[in-house]
Order: C-alpha cells, then structure tokens, then sequence
C-alpha cells in the first residue's frame, strides 16, 4: 500500500478524454466509466492497490472557478494548462491524514491554498452500494505550476481499492516512478524543495532522483531525458518549465502485456526489463514505461 507523499496519481490532462480513454482501454487497463467534477473536469481512472491512472478533460467551462480551495481552482488550473498543451497538470501524492501531511507540508515551505472534499456513489461487485469521500489539500507551485500537486486522502479506501478492480488484462499493477524534465539552471531549488518531503535524494546522470512511499521521482535535463527514456514532444520542447513527462508502471506479466501491446496498434520499443510506448502525443504528452516487478 501507499503511505503519505507517495505517487498516487499525476493528472493527464488532455482534450479528447474519450479517445485517450480508448487507447488505454486498448492496452490492457480497465478504465472507470467517464465521471464528472463539480468544477468542471471529466475524468476515468485506473486503479490499482495504493494509486491510480487518472485522465481528465473539461466537459463545461462554465463550471471552471466553482468550487475553489482558497484561491486556487481546481478546474481553472487544468483547463489554463490544456490551453497551452496537453501533458500532467497537476499530481495527487497520497495521504492518510490530509489535514496533518498539509501542515508538514506547510513547514516545509509549500503553499497550501486550501481543501476540497467529495465523493461519489459506488456499487461494488457483490452489488452492495456506498458512497466514497474524498479529501484534497492543494499545494500550489507559482513558481513551478505543472509541478503543483495536492495530497488525496480517500476516507473509504474500502469503496476504491477493491480486488476486482485493481485486474487488468495487462497485468500492469500500479505506478513506480515520474520523470520530470528541468533545466540546469532549476536543479538546485527543485532538490531543496523536494528533500523536504523526502529522504535519499541523490545524484542521477543529468540531475538527480528521490524516493517516494510509491515510486522514484527522477529529475534530469532534456537532453539526458531524450537520450535515456526518449524524445520529447515538440508541444513539450518548447515549454522551458520544469514538468512531469514520463510515468513508468510495473508489470507481472512482460509476454501477456507484449500480447496486448501488439494488439492495440500503438507504436512501442523494447526496453531493459520492459516496454516503452514511443507516440507520446497520443498519451496526453506523457511518456509511458512499463517495467518488469
């Protein structure tokens, strides 16, 4: 399982959810059917024990500063950055207690504009019916805004993480790293707000990386980027901000995710110990890895 300031789920942001949704239906991942937000946002997920997959679009810009968290809108921050391109808006790191990890993260210098709660009505297999609620701590980055993030505490994990739904054909069982690409010139302020959060930050060829309760965050320059995980989207290249590219998942099963993987049509090379599909653009501007456990 997950613990506090672990990857739970970064946010793909992108302008067709339901194509995107297709793609990933096609390769292999059990996606929830299309839900709405109160603030304006649609998105599907794919869960797994601890964290998630999680696309989102915007179905009503009417609806984009409903709901804010301080002076942070949730709906607003996606739908400026879709206007530039698509990619990782926003990252969820989990929590259990969002109340308690804001305040760590408060003094360790994040801002910390506000809560949000919600929930939905689930029915489980067995047919029994619940509502989940959850809890969002938002934790804007003015300087940085694709690296905003927010802590996410499900208070009925029961309703979320449950054994059915974690399957997927693929047999990809969750996430265990990002990748973010940062100028030189970025490294030293994003390794002291990071080594506030977490321990074990080292160096790394062309940056460094740190070790969350869920998967690596790794932080390198564009050129190390394009030479050791892959080219970058051109929409990318010419965003000089540090952001979150790339998303390695683990997997069980190599030979049952390389049959699913030469079904879906989408283009992927061989890695060591996995895959790597090679049309980011057709991923919201993400890079996706899939490596062996």
């Amino acid at each position: 399982m997950n613990a506090s300031f672990g990857i739970d789920h970064p946010l793909l942001a992108t302008h067709d959810i339901d194509g995107l949704r297709s793609r990933l239906i096609a390769l292999g991942f059990k996606m929830t059917a299309i839900g709405k937000h109160p603030w304006g946002t649609s998105t599907s997920l794919a869960m797994f024990d601890g964290c998630l997959i999680e696309i989102m679009g915007i179905y009503d810009e009417t609806l984009i500063d409903e709901v804010p968290a301080g002076d942070f809108h949730f709906g607003r921050h996606v739908y400026e950055h879709l206007q530039k391109r698509e990619g990782v808006a926003l990252t969820a790191l989990h929590s259990s207690n969002s109340r308690l990890d804001a305040e760590f993260a408060s003094q360790a210098g994040f801002t910390v504009a506000g809560h949000l709660e919600f929930g939905r009505d689930v029915t489980l297999p067995d047919g029994t019916e619940g509502r989940t609620k959850t809890t969002l701590a938002l934790l804007p980055n003015a300087q940085f805004p694709r690296l905003s993030c927010f802590l996410c505490q499900q208070h009925r994990p029961e309703l979320i993480y449950v054994q059915e739904w974690l399957q997927h054909p693929n047999k990809v069982t969750g996430i265990c790293g990002v990748n973010i690409v940062a100028g030189f010139e970025y490294h030293d302020v994003l390794k002291q707000r990071f080594s506030q959060l977490y321990d074990g930050v080292v160096c790394i060829a062309g940056g460094f990386q740190c070790q969350t309760a869920n998967g690596v965050m790794r932080i390198m320059d564009a050129a190390t980027f394009s030479h050791s995980i892959g080219p970058l989207p051109e929409l990318v290249m010419k965003d000089v901000a540090p952001c979150i590219v790339g998303m390695d998942m683990t997997m069980s099963d190599p030979q049952t995710f390389l049959d699913v993987l030469e079904k879906s049509t989408l283009d992927f090379k061989e890695i060591e110990n996995g895959f790597a599909l090679t049309s980011p653009e057709l991923t919201a501007n993400t890079l996706l890895r899939f490596i062996t456990t």
